[in-house]
């Protein structure tokens, strides 16, 4: 059962399929052009769409407000500190301005940035400032049916190769959970051996620690070394094998807004420093009000609880195994974050160059109100200037984001049931075409339009 018992509640739309056809025609056919009115079910993102305990809105009535030197800038540096043991830690307004500002301080124009998989925004703030992206995930992560455990991991020969090889590397960010590899966890044995190499070649060794409680809770479970630690004990650990992180405190903090930058290294920081300040806030609150700092630093402390991780872990594998049941398979074994469907299995009829994960993504919504992320050829595909595919995505994935402590396992069923009815008849989905695409970060502001088979 979930481990809490529901204080506040809000409606959630009901919709016709008419009407939801007119709105997604409107809005070319793109989730991100939708409003909260237009949608039952939303799994388009996990980040920032938790709900708050109780302790978060008390935290939140005693927040300080002072612009510079605020009460909750200490307590929440306080609470990092413990859980990451980095010497300088500096709040920001989200994940992705964290990066942006490490990524203009650390990486130099024609420098390489490694990771096991680049997430979109992290892989774009690389990109403005010059720097090339390589991802390397590991063997395993090509079979989408393996139940390997730690399908996230890096492949530690590619980098050993990259790291000593002529190429400029100018960091190495390893991403927990691993998100665009199929919400797969990262093993400490495989973090450990990263840092290794990392510290032999002389490269700057960073965590993309959005998941860490989520990602230390499936090491607890899956690595025989760490079955005896809590996920708290184990999320330092990983955090003490890098030179710094950054983190969305939307994720794993369980705030609505909310991010962290944190160092070792004392110049890099005060390059940091100046970058945040002038662009985000002062560095006592780095563009967040003092009530959100002191939900943070709490939200920091409720997450590694291992009766909210296990019902969290197990409300996702539940889904994974109700859409298996309904016809759908997805990425295996469940993460916790997220289930990633396999649209490319159930969809044979429509090509990549039909957006096959944007088609059942589309579809989920059309049929049920149910709103999720394509992680397929429309995001990751190399497209042309006319909007045409030239080189495909690996797979057509459709991530159902689950927010935490938002919905219950009878919404689940729902999003299941749809899914059933979708694969009963899977030839009648369409497939999709561009219309309409900017140049980076292609799926927050494309528009498309329908082309049946």
């Amino acid at each position: 059962m979930e481990p809490y018992r529901i204080k506040v509640v809000e409606p959630i739309p009901i919709t016709t399929r008419e009407y939801r056809e007119r709105v997604y025609a409107a809005g070319g056919y793109n989730q991100f052009n939708l409003t909260a009115n237009d949608v039952t079910i939303d799994l388009l993102s996990d980040s920032g769409t938790g709900a708050l305990s109780a302790e978060q809105q008390a935290a939140g009535m005693r927040g300080d407000e002072t612009y510079a030197g605020a009460r909750s800038f200490f307590r929440f540096r306080d609470v990092a500190e413990e859980l990451t043991g980095y010497q300088h830690i500096f709040p920001v307004h989200q994940g992705r301005a964290a990066e942006r500002i490490l990524f203009s301080a650390l990486l130099k124009p024609g420098q390489i940035s490694i990771s096991n998989t680049h997430f979109d925004t992290t892989r774009a703030n690389a990109e403005i400032v010059g720097g090339v992206v390589r991802d390397l995930p590991c063997p395993a992560a090509k079979d989408l049916d393996s139940e390997e455990p730690f399908k996230g991991d890096i492949d530690l020969v590619a980098l050993e190769e990259a790291l000593a090889g002529p190429d400029d590397v100018g960091l190495v960010i390893m991403t927990i959970t691993n998100n665009g590899g199929g919400g797969q966890p990262v093993s400490m044995a495989n973090l450990e051996a990263a840092s290794a190499l990392c510290r032999k070649h002389g490269v700057p060794f960073f965590l993309d620690a959005a998941r860490f409680a989520e990602n230390a809770w499936l090491v607890t479970q899956r690595e025989a070394k760490y079955r005896d630690h809590s996920p708290r004990d184990v999320a330092k650990l990983a955090f003490r094998l890098a030179d710094g992180c950054v983190v969305s405190l939307k994720k794993d903090g369980i705030v609505h807004i909310g991010g962290m930058l944190a160092l070792n290294d004392t110049e890099l920081a005060k390059r940091c420093e100046l970058l945040l300040i002038a662009t985000e806030g002062f560095s006592t609150y780095g563009g967040l009000s003092g009530r959100d700092l002191d939900m943070c630093a709490q939200g920091m402390i409720e997450v590694t609880n291992p009766l909210y991780l296990r019902e969290r872990a197990e409300a996702t594998a539940y889904l994974a195994e109700c859409a298996r049941q309904a016809g759908v398979d997805s990425v295996r074994p469940a993460g916790v974050h997220a289930v990633y469907l396999n649209a490319g299995r159930l969809l044979p009829h429509i090509p990549p160059q039909r957006f096959t994960g944007h088609a059942l993504a589309s579809e989920l919504y059309l049929a049920g109100g149910v709103r999720c992320a394509e992680l397929g050829s429309l995001y990751l595909g190399e497209i042309d200037d006319s909007g045409e595919l030239i080189t495909p995505a690996p797979f057509e994935l459709v991530r159902l984001a689950i927010p935490r402590r938002v919905y219950t396992r009878s919404h689940l069923e729902y999003v299941a049931e749809t899914l059933a009815g979708i694969a009963k008849n899977p030839e009648q989905v369409p497939g999709y075409r561009l219309v309409e695409a900017p140049a980076m970060l292609r799926p927050f502001r494309c528009r498309l339009e329908q082309v049946r088979p």
